[in-house]
């Protein structure tokens, strides 16, 4: 894992000790709680030592420490006269003078680490040192636990002896949400709930990242019980009660449940709990407190449990959610139920749908005596939730169990409603042909009874297939039979949802009226506070805001959507906008932000087929323009996740994609080949921008028979003759990866130097290599060299330095001492290792090392 967040502190040490070495020896000292990286910062600091002599010594958490530990540590590595006073069981003013003579006689950075458990002895060497060290050009550097050392701590009357003008302090803090979501991503994991989880301590993240999912680490919970072991029974028993309370334990419950005094609190905070001001007691970190509970007894926990809900529950202020989590570990079952739906709907109301889905699967453990239809609708209420976070399994299976339900008490409207969720989660997750199943069968379920609201709701779900699978005029037909049967009935989530289906369906077949409907939708939807339908039509105008390139109105889209959906935790919505963002980005030329975001996309662990087809087509695409390997291999699978029935959308896109990578390669027929069967089915529906870009290929291989008629600029333009304004409109556009084909195509020698130039900057190097190559046949003298020799022949595309940095990386060693090694900045490998993934195709750095272990990576000098 890198040492992220510790720069400062890194040249406070440095300037520290560079002015000891010159004269003016001082004391460092690094307090903080267990786990939050001072040995890792210490040693990365020594490692970084040049020109000082590092000594090393610690203290250990002996039962009977051993007296002066860290000196027999610092003695075996210093050997002479130190090591003789201490194998000489010399009295300790001679191991003093010993020591200290060993300080004078070079530049030196020493350790004592964990002094917290320092013997007596121990902690007289520290004060005899502290009033000698400044005539030494030494640093001494201690370190200890904050959280142990309390007021009547030994230790603490040895620091605050220590001499103010030689005495230096230094506090390390917990990793920033975003310093843990960083090392989640290189993990190749979520980092939802990892921050609030571990409070951002690097122990406790590292080893959350390398458990299994929704277990407390066996690392964690030896390190907590090791420590819990030194309660007393009066402190264990206030452990334990607050163990069962997540947060805070407010001191009124603490004294109505346990019986304790100061000592015992005292004892408590020992073991890294944390008193507020008002008396609440916790446990620092979430992990610890989970940690401990699991070391009880199931029935100690229930008896606890127990004691916790019938105090809270006697004060009318509690929140739902806190009685429903102790009914459920007192295994209460009529409190559950009463109060766990309660909460689960409280959570939602606010945006905390993850929350709410755990709430209603919990219920739904104790609801299996309860009436028929009221556990049904607890299965629909889950399978909502989980819809809404992209737990799309979980979801399906939720709503199955409710259709078997209505279809067991024959309540037909409830059962064709059913059917349509069930068309549309499978939809969502890559199953098109169950989704085309599933939503005929609602249609004809509830147009056998009345029509209402869930008629309404199935027409607008044809409306959305028939529009991904551009049966356009159908899809119109079925989202305004929706509109008309919602409207009159304020039905606004569903009239939100057949908007959105029209106003696409609009957009797609060119027709700008799509855009009324579409903010239309969006502002139903924000003035109901419909949080779906809010991300949804978030998400709409984003996707066609990049379809139609008017790409600062797709920003303003994306940023305000993304913001809503992460607050809200609407992570379906939120990996779909992110997976456009991407296109966006890269159709703009910013392909490193392209990349980011796709494999954003690609390591999410609820990303599902559907976020990820397009997140995997951008990745390829721009594998393809950089002439990396493996874009091939994020196409295929793009491929077969659409399942057997591809929609027009995604046959039609990757056609495009493949015919560029066949021209970039001289491949005529290959382009035909891409391009020919999608131009066929394209030319069969209404999609001026799709046909245009198809079209386009066909006219560049000289296969195009004649010019469509509805086709979109900057296509219709390139076809009918007029590069140069296809050209100026890519340019005005911001495509500048098209306006340089162009130019290379077709222009003078001044506009090909000037795409070249565009090209190098991009990375396009198969365009620029295939630019070069023309200019020089057409006579151009000084044409630009390219890539070096070293790029072209390393097998797997990288730079020779990049291809060093891979080679460095393979040894272990982090982005950090890469830097060091390279006399470059950490931020510069930083950059060159994302390039490096981006280039294999990989996601981490072992799959990177896996692949490169394959050939050599540095090429031949």
């Amino acid at each position: 894992m890198e040492l992220l967040e510790r720069k400062k502190c890194l040249a406070q040490l440095t300037d520290w000790l560079r002015r000891a070495i010159e004269g003016a020896g001082c004391i460092a000292l690094l307090g903080a709680e267990a786990g939050i990286g001072k040995t890792a910062l210490l040693q990365e600091f020594a490692n970084a030592q040049l020109g000082a002599r590092v000594l090393w010594g610690g203290c250990d958490a002996l039962f009977a420490p051993r007296p002066l530990g860290p000196l027999y540590d610092i003695a075996r590595q210093t050997q002479g006269e130190l090591l003789a006073a201490i194998n000489s069981n010399a009295n300790r003013e001679v191991i003093f003078a010993a020591t200290l003579n060993e300080l004078e006689r070079s530049q030196t950075l020493i350790v004592f680490e964990d002094m917290h458990w320092a013997d007596e002895a121990t902690l007289d060497l520290l004060k005899y040192l502290g009033r000698r060290i400044q005539r030494t050009r030494a640093m001494l550097a201690v370190s200890y636990r904050d959280d142990e050392v309390g007021a009547r701590h030994p230790l603490r009357f040895v620091i605050g002896d220590l001499p103010r003008a030689a005495t230096h302090r230094m506090s390390l803090f917990p990793l920033s949400e975003a310093a843990v979501a960083q090392l989640a991503r290189q993990a190749g994991q979520s980092s939802t709930d990892l921050h609030r989880i571990t409070g951002g301590n690097p122990f406790f993240v590292t080893e959350a990242l390398a458990a299994v999912a929704d277990t407390v680490p066996v690392s964690v919970r030896d390190a907590v019980l090791a420590r819990a072991m030194r309660l007393t029974p009066d402190a264990r028993q206030i452990a334990e009660l607050a163990c069962v309370v997540p947060g805070k334990t407010e001191s009124w419950l603490l004294e109505q449940a346990v019986s304790f005094d100061e000592t015992a609190i005292e004892g408590c905070l020992s073991i890294g709990m944390v008193l507020a001001d008002d008396g609440a007691l916790s446990f620092r970190h979430e992990l610890a407190r989970r940690a401990f509970e699991d070391s009880l007894s199931q029935s100690h926990r229930q008896l606890l449990h127990a004691k916790v809900f019938a105090a809270l529950s006697a004060r009318p202020q509690t929140s739902a959610a806190r009685l429903a989590h102790h009914a459920a570990g007192e295994r209460n079952a009529a409190a559950v139920l009463q109060f766990a739906p309660l909460a689960a709907m409280q959570a939602a109301s606010v945006g905390s749908h993850r929350e709410a889905a755990s709430l209603y699967q919990v219920a739904l453990v104790y609801a299996q005596e309860v009436a028929p239809d009221e556990r049904a609708r607890l299965y629909e209420k889950l399978s909502y939730e989980c819809y809404l976070t992209g737990q799309h399994e979980r979801a399906i299976e939720a709503r199955r169990a409710a259709l078997e339900v209505w279809r067991a008490s024959d309540a037909r409207i409830r059962e064709g409603d059913a059917l349509q969720w069930l068309s549309r989660l499978n939809w969502f997750i890559g199953r098109r042909a169950d989704a085309n199943r599933y939503g005929a069968e609602a249609v004809l379920t509830l147009e056998s009874l009345p029509p209402g609201p869930e008629l309404a709701r199935a027409y607008g779900n044809c409306a959305q297939l028939d529009m991904e699978s551009h049966e356009l005029e159908s899809a119109i037909s079925w989202a305004q039979r929706a509109i008309a049967l919602a409207e009159p009935r304020a039905a606004n989530e569903i009239l939100c949802d057949a908007l959105g289906a029209l106003g696409l369906t609009r957009l797609i077949a060119g027709d700008a009226s799509g855009w009324a409907d579409l903010e239309r939708s969006l502002r139903i939807a924000l003035d109901g506070n419909l949080q779906e339908q809010v991300a949804s039509a978030y998400n709409d105008l984003s996707a066609m805001a990049v379809s139609w390139r008017h790409y600062d109105k797709a920003a303003r889209y994306f940023s305000e959507g993304l913001a809503y959906c992460e607050k809200r935790d609407l992570d379906a919505l939120r990996l779909y906008m992110l997976a456009y963002r991407a296109r966006k980005n890269f159709e703009q030329g910013d392909w490193p932000a392209a990349s980011e975001d796709a494999e954003a996309v690609l390591r999410h662990p609820l990303a599902t087929p559907i976020t990820r087809i397009p997140a995997l087509r951008t990745l390829g695409h721009i594998r393809i323009r950089r002439g990396d390997p493996q874009a091939e291999a994020a196409l295929e699978e793009a491929w077969a996740l659409g399942g057997a029935t591809q929609e027009l959308q995604r046959v039609g896109t990757l056609a495009a994609i493949r015919a560029e990578a066949a021209w970039l390669a001289g491949d005529r027929e290959g382009v035909l080949r891409a391009v020919q069967p999608a131009y066929e089915m394209v030319c069969q529906r209404r999609d001026p921008r799709m046909k245009g870009e198809l079209a386009t290929w066909l006219w560049r291989v000289g296969a195009l028979e004649e010019q469509p008629a509805d086709i979109a600029d900057p296509y219709a333009q390139e076809i009918s003759g007029d590069w140069r304004a296809a050209a100026a409109n890519w340019r005005r556009l911001g495509c500048s990866y098209e306006c340089a084909c162009l130019l290379a195509w077709h222009g003078t020698e001044t506009e090909q130097r000037e795409a070249l130039e565009v090209l190098e900057r991009l990375g396009a190097a198969p365009a620029a290599q295939a630019l070069r190559k023309r200019m020089r046949a057409e006579g151009v003298r000084a044409v630009p060299r390219g890539l070096r020799t070293s790029t072209r022949s390393n097998r797997l595309g990288l730079t020779r330095r990049e291809a060093e940095i891979l080679t460095l990386v393979s040894q272990g060693m982090r982005n950090s001492a890469i830097a060091k090694r390279l006399f470059v900045s950490t931020r510069t490998v930083d950059r060159h290792v994302s390039a490096i993934l981006s280039k294999l195709g990989v996601q981490s750095r072992g799959e990177a090392v896996a692949l490169a272990n394959k050939a050599p990576v540095l090429p031949d000098r």
